[in-house]
């Protein structure tokens, strides 16, 4: 093993001109995956369809990705993973080497051989296997080393799955078809249930003839081998290639011919390697070896996905359980959009504008198949997870920034049968016409926050009809998108549910946190005090309801200070975590929440806040994030953040400035632009902005747009240890 990772380095310096300059060094997979991170250690590339990592449980909650640093064992290697959920699935074709008489559920490995690098995972078990692994698009590559004189044995599990629990997996393979075409070769198809329903199908190729096979026995509503591979008494590296496809075993071999020709592992780990520094060298920063660290591996954590799920030939099953051919050659699932929504697809279309387009087209087919763009894909499956339908905003944010890689009129389609035809979840617009808001008697979960989030989708609609020319549409969804003050409380000054009659929700108790899966419940993962703000479409509204932008100032502090904790919480609030008081940035609805204090004239709480969360809630250690990185956007939180705004409301087309972490960013922008971010004076004490200026010109307010930065140019912060809001004569 150690021969290995001399060679890594040795390429890893021949790639590049020098070893300083790689930037992928500063990227750490093992971030998160300690706690409830939900992240794992494994290899792949950019957007790719198949991630092979070492699994270490797979059949609780704590093993969303299959995961955790904490164990001192592994069950072994699958080649799919879902990055800092908080759902179970995937796991696929888990393949275990060992060299006993038979394979054993836990097998210790050595820690500290654990290293993990974008694009390649290695690690050596206490019996002296060491095992690496890289990836393709497509297709997962291991090179499996036994200890010299020891048996070379090897499992395929193919019953293996993310499941949420031990019963599970006997039952969550629904049909599997496995083929031995000859003693190289594994193949098959299998239809699997847990978070979705998937038809997939894979080839398993290895690089030398196995001497025998022995599939074991199978347990009760099992469907799937388990099969024990005996290969030839050798020195040598036993190569194992798993390719997946959502459509036949042809895609997935011609994956394997197309992307990984030979058994040349080094290659194939150089080609990944090259794939992250391209995206990831897009930004140059300063700052300690700490920050950048976090800067890289949030950056790694947010191009995990989504994921190309398209053959080799462009087709895929979607929605419907067709093969269809993708429109532009590629289909992309795995949209978090409850999450990413954010902050993750407003960093894409600044960075990547290139993928933007296959992402929102993706969504519009998702739409065709399924009658509605997705809510939660996960390979092109639909899993009703989360309330609203967030591609809206999503799918809004890129005709407003004027992506024009897809039909807008069809998007325009989309979006409005989106938030007028009801179907599963949140989108009962029926209810939500009649009465103004969801009335809890009716629906009986999440009201509140599905009132909430189903505004913020509304408002986006209403922003993309009126630029469309669509007049009477703008109006309605304008309209709609006013619900939530149907259910703001003058009494409390917080969201508060109603019954269809109007009358409150009686007792109140305004710190119980909900979740819907497990308790029920008014709000999602959250309560009152979190989803108040959930406004980010007016913030100046709320501060009229609360009574001014003293009174707005007083609150928002009290969401901070307090502390308490509801005897009412039941079920399981694992999520609601990363407090400061009752905000929680370890859950989504409360990103945007710490920049409101720019809208009250307050802008060095805003800024005192930034500095907090930063450094208590990322750090560059596997327990380092508070919460699930979801998908990219606990990540891309980061990265707004540290360099000194946040897009508060993405359809806005506006990012409100907060207070820079590291002294200087240079992004790399299409078209050979470039956006630079200076913080001259920043240190530990010195965390206020004392002025900033955009190209040379003191920024007038509290905003920057989109176009300022995509047209390049330098802004620059002085940063001072003295709060003040230097918007007014006294502060300045």
């Amino acid at each position: 093993m150690k021969n290995c990772l001399i060679i890594l380095m040795a390429i890893v310096c021949t790639v590049l001109p020098s070893c300083n300059e790689d930037v992928c060094r500063f990227a750490d997979p093992l971030v998160g995956t300690a706690d409830n991170g939900h992240t794992f250690p494994g290899a792949c590339v950019p957007f790719g369809m198949v991630q092979p990592s070492p699994d270490s449980g797979n059949d609780e909650w704590k093993y969303c990705s299959g995961f955790n640093i904490a164990d001192s064992t592994l069950i072994g290697f699958s080649q799919t993973h879902l990055n800092g959920t908080g759902c179970s699935d995937m796991g696929d074709v888990l393949i275990l080497p060992f060299c006993t008489e038979s394979p054993e559920r836990d097998n210790p490995y050595v820690k500290e051989s654990l290293k993990a690098f974008p694009g390649y995972c290695s690690v050596s078990f206490c019996n002296g296997i060491d095992v690496e692994m890289t990836a393709t698009q497509r297709v997962a590559q291991y090179s499996i080393h036994y200890a010299d004189t020891a048996p070379r044995r090897l499992l395929v599990d193919l019953q293996n799955g993310m499941v949420n629990g031990p019963a599970n997996l006997h039952f969550h393979v629904y049909e599997a078809d496995i083929e031995y075409p000859d003693e190289y070769t594994v193949q098959g198809r299998l239809v699997t249930r847990n978070w979705v329903r998937r038809e997939w199908y894979f080839v398993l190729k290895f690089s030398e003839p196995y001497l025998s096979k022995t599939i074991l026995d199978k347990e009760p509503r099992e469907k799937a081998d388990r099969t024990v591979f005996d290969f030839a008494e050798s020195n040598d590296c036993l190569g194992v290639k798993i390719a997946l496809s959502t459509v036949g075993t042809d895609g997935a071999l011609a994956a394997i011919k197309a992307e990984t020709d030979g058994w040349d592992f080094e290659k194939i780990r150089r080609e990944a390697h090259s794939k992250w520094h391209a995206l990831l060298s897009k930004v140059e920063v300063k700052g300690s070896a700490e920050q950048k660290k976090n800067i890289y591996t949030s950056l790694y954590h947010l191009y995990i996905q989504p994921n190309e799920i398209t053959d080799i030939d462009g087709r895929y099953r979607n929605a419907a359980g067709e093969v269809v051919p993708s429109e532009n050659g590629k289909f992309f699932s795995t949209f978090s959009l409850w999450d990413t929504y954010r902050a993750a697809n407003p960093f894409y279309t600044i960075l990547n504008p290139d993928m933007v387009d296959g992402f929102v087209q993706s969504m519009i087919e998702q739409c065709d198949a399924q009658g509605f763009l997705p809510i939660w894909s996960l390979w092109g499956q639909e899993t009703y997870c989360m309330i609203g339908n967030h591609a809206v905003p999503t799918v809004v944010e890129a005709y407003l920034k004027g992506f024009r890689g897809f039909d807008s009129g069809r998007a325009w389609e989309a979006v409005k049968k989106s938030l007028t035809s009801n179907h599963i979840r949140s989108s009962q617009f029926d209810i939500l016409d009649k009465y103004g808001y969801y009335p809890f008697d009716i629906v009986e979960r999440e009201s509140v926050s599905r009132t909430m989030e189903m505004c913020y989708d509304d408002y986006c609609a209403a922003r993309m009809a009126e630029a469309l020319g669509h007049n009477e549409d703008a109006e309605f969804f304008r309209v709609r998108s006013c619900n939530w003050m149907n259910l703001f409380d003058p009494e409390t000054k917080l969201v508060r549910a109603k019954d269809s009659e109007g009358n409150w929700r009686t007792p109140f108790d305004r710190f119980a946190l909900s979740h819907a899966a497990t308790h029920g419940g008014d709000y999602t993962e959250g309560n009152a005090w979190q989803y108040t703000w959930h406004v980010q479409q007016d913030p100046e509204k709320l501060i009229e309801l609360l009574g001014g932008e003293d009174a707005f100032e007083t609150k928002l502090d009290s969401l901070f200070f307090l502390d308490a904790v509801s005897e009412n919480n039941t079920g399981f609030t694992g999520d609601v975590t990363g407090l400061i008081g009752q905000y929680a940035h370890g859950n989504e609805p409360s990103h945007h929440v710490a920049y409101l204090y720019q809208f009250a004239g307050k802008p060095w709480k805003t800024e005192a806040l930034i500095r907090e969360i930063c450094d208590r809630f990322y750090r560059p250690l596997p327990d380092g994030l508070c919460g699930n990185d979801d998908c990219g956007q606990m990540s891309a939180w980061y990265l707004f953040s540290a360099m000194g705004f946040y897009p508060v409301d993405p359809a806005s087309l506006e990012y409100v400035i907060g207070a820079p972490q590291l002294p200087y960013v240079r992004l790399r922008l299409s078209d050979g632009k470039e956006f630079k971010m200076i913080a001259s004076g920043l240190s530990d004490s010195a965390k206020y902005v004392a002025s900033v200026k955009l190209n040379g010109r003191p920024l007038e307010g509290f905003k920057i747009r989109h176009e300022d930065i995509m047209a390049g140019g330098t802004l620059e912060f002085e940063m001072t240890d003295v709060p003040g809001c230097r918007y007014c004569d006294t502060c300045r």
